[in-house]
């Protein structure tokens, strides 16, 4: 019924309706996923300005969805929509500057659209900007910096940040270490499949740093972290086991 709706608005040059038309087909909701009538749409709206389809066309040159993967082509519609303030479209213009991607790499430009979002309250951006600072990436190491941005995004549930930020607190890096919080972050990340911060939280279960020893929860963290082909749980599952 929406569909409808939204094609004969969409015809008539209805912005919107364009978009939210190349929505449905992309996810194939009310009518048959067709990618490349997704990017049909997209296109018509990205032409008129619209900029959530402008960034929702680049992230299809970017992965070839329902047209060949062309990375400047990516990088022309990320700019597009971040000058226009849309986040989704700084951060993945970020992540292109960063990676060298359909444009020169420049850290330094990556930082800027990583900020730009982050402000907006973008979490990934909030992520990337910590790694960022943590890093000396295109910006001087701060590892206070660092810190508070991956706050930012751990609290919106970034499972990346909420691991980093249980690192800072294990480390004292940009905050006062402290073992009870580091493993607060590591077990909200774990929770998510972080497998880094799985095997983060079966090293505290193990040692007692932050939390009461536990060997059985020390190994089903572990697993978990070595399910997913994390190659430093497998030395101490091994050991642990062994005992």
């Amino acid at each position: 019924e929406a569909a409808v709706w939204f094609r004969k608005a969409a015809v008539q040059g209805d912005v919107s309706a364009q978009f939210r038309l190349g929505r449905l087909y992309e996810s194939g909701r009310g009518v048959v996923k067709d990618t490349k009538q997704a990017v049909h749409w997209y296109g018509l709206a990205a032409e008129q300005g619209h900029a959530v389809a402008q960034w929702s066309l680049g992230l299809a040159y970017k992965n070839s969805l329902g047209v060949e993967k062309n990375e400047r082509e990516a990088v022309r519609w990320f700019r597009k929509a971040a000058e226009q303030g849309d986040p989704d479209g700084q951060c993945n213009l970020g992540v292109c500057y960063q990676k060298g991607q359909g444009v020169g790499k420049d850290d330094e430009q990556a930082v800027q659209w990583y900020r730009k979002a982050a402000e907006q309250g973008h979490a990934a951006s909030q992520y990337n900007l910590g790694v960022c600072y943590k890093n000396c990436r295109g910006v001087g190491k701060d590892e206070q910096q660092a810190a508070e941005w991956y706050r930012k995004a751990a609290e919106q549930g970034n499972a990346n940040a909420q691991c980093n930020l249980g690192v800072c607190y294990e480390d004292g890096g940009g905050v006062v270490a402290n073992d009870r919080t580091a493993a607060l972050w590591y077990r909200k990340a774990a929770k998510q499949g972080c497998d880094i911060a799985q095997y983060n939280l079966g090293r505290c279960y193990e040692t007692g740093r932050g939390l009461t020893k536990n060997k059985q929860l020390a190994l089903q963290w572990y697993r978990k972290a070595a399910k997913q082909g994390f190659a430093a749980a497998t030395k101490p599952l091994r050991a642990l086991l062994a005992k």
